[in-house]
C-alpha cells in the first residue's frame, strides 16, 4: 500500500510542477488579451477559493478564504478592493480558533424571505473522507462596510448516502430550490441536491442525483468549483484545467442538462485556480486562484 502510494506520488508531481509553469504564463497571457479585471490587494485574501455575485449590491463579490482560515468572507469589487470582512459562529466554535474546517465554496441565493439574497458558504472539504457531516451556513446578505461585522449563521448539517466524500463545490439552484454538492476526486464526480427549506441545525441526507465523466488525467480533472447562474438558466463547473459550460431548458434539473455534453469555456491556466462565478447578468464569468494577491480573471460567455 505505502509503495503504490509513493508510486501515485511521483507521477502526480511532474502534473503539479507543470501545472506551476503554466500559471506564471498565464497572467500575462490575461493581461495581453485583456480579461484581468484587477488583483485582489489585502493581505488577508491569501487563498481564495470560492467567489459569488451578490443579489444585493451591484459590482460585489462575495469571496472567502480555504481551510487554516476562520470563520469569516468578504466582499470585495471586481478590481480586488476589499469591501467589507464578515464573521459568523462556525460549528466548532469554542473548541478552537477556526470555526469551521475546510470551507471550499460560496454562492448567493433564495432563502427563507422572498425576494432576500443570501449568502451560503459551504464547510464541505474532506480530503480523507472522514467527515461524518459537512456543514453549510446560510446568511442574509449584508451590508457594505469599512469595519468588520459579526452575523448569525444559519447551519446545516449534510451527509452523503454514499459515504463521507471530498468537494470543493458547491451551488445554489434558485429555480428549484435546491443546494447542489458535487464530489471532487476519483474518475467520475457524483453530483448531490438537498432542499432550500431546512431550519437551524437541521441534518439532512443528500440525494444522489448522478455522475458525471471529464476527460483528462487527475488532478487536472478534478472539480474544484461551480456556480449556477442567477436566473438559473446556466451553469459552470471548473476543474484545475478546464471551465465547463451547460445552458439550461426551462423545466429541466440543472442535474439533468449537466449530464449532456458540456461546451468548454475559454480559461487561462491559474496556479490551483478553484474559484469561479457568474457575473449578475449571466453574461461573463469570473475565475480566482488561491493565491496571494492573485488576479482576478473576467471572461466573456461565447455565444453561439
Amino acid at each position: 500500500m505505502l509503495i503504490n502510494k509513493l508510486r501515485k506520488k511521483r507521477l502526480l508531481l511532474p502534473i503539479l510542477i507543470f501545472i506551476l509553469e503554466l500559471a506564471a504564463y498565464a497572467q500575462k497571457k490575461g493581461e495581453d488579451k485583456g480579461l484581468i479585471s484587477g488583483h485582489l490587494q489585502s493581505a488577508i485574501l491569501d487563498e481564495t477559493s470560492g467567489v459569488a455575485a451578490s443579489w444585493t449590491h451591484p459590482d460585489i463579490y462575495y469571496i472567502h478564504n480555504d481551510s487554516g482560515d476562520t470563520s469569516r468572507f468578504f466582499a470585495i469589487n471586481p478590481q480586488g478592493q476589499l469591501k467589507g470582512t464578515y464573521y459568523y459562529k462556525g460549528e466548532s466554535a469554542g473548541k478552537g480558533r477556526f470555526g469551521v474546517m475546510d470551507c471550499e465554496d460560496i454562492a448567493v441565493g433564495p432563502g427563507p424571505q422572498a425576494g432576500k439574497g443570501y449568502v451560503y458558504v459551504g464547510d464541505i472539504g474532506d480530503n480523507n473522507a472522514l467527515r461524518k457531516h459537512i456543514t453549510v451556513y446560510r446568511i442574509p446578505e449584508p451590508a457594505l462596510t469599512d469595519s468588520s461585522i459579526n452575523l448569525h449563521a444559519t447551519q446545516l448539517y449534510l451527509k452523503y448516502p454514499d459515504g463521507p466524500k471530498d468537494a470543493e463545490t458547491m451551488m445554489v439552484d434558485p429555480v428549484d430550490k435546491l443546494l447542489y454538492i458535487v464530489s471532487k476526486r476519483r474518475g467520475s464526480v457524483n453530483v448531490y441536491t438537498a432542499p432550500l427549506n431546512y431550519q437551524d441545525k437541521d441534518t439532512v441526507t443528500l440525494t444522489r442525483q448522478c455522475q458525471l465523466h471529464f476527460k483528462g488525467l487527475q488532478p487536472l480533472k478534478w472539480i474544484v468549483g461551480g456556480d449556477i447562474a442567477k436566473d438559473g438558466s446556466q451553469i459552470l463547473l471548473k476543474s484545475y484545467a478546464k471551465v465547463y459550460y451547460w445552458k439550461r431548458t426551462p423545466g429541466q434539473p440543472a442535474w439533468q442538462a449537466m449530464q449532456q455534453k458540456p461546451q468548454e469555456l475559454p480559461y487561462e491556466q491559474e496556479p490551483q485556480g478553484e474559484a469561479i462565478g457568474f457575473a449578475p447578468d449571466g453574461k461573463s464569468y469570473y475565475t480566482i486562484s488561491e493565491k496571494a494577491k492573485a488576479a482576478i480573471y473576467h471572461y466573456p460567455i461565447p455565444q453561439k
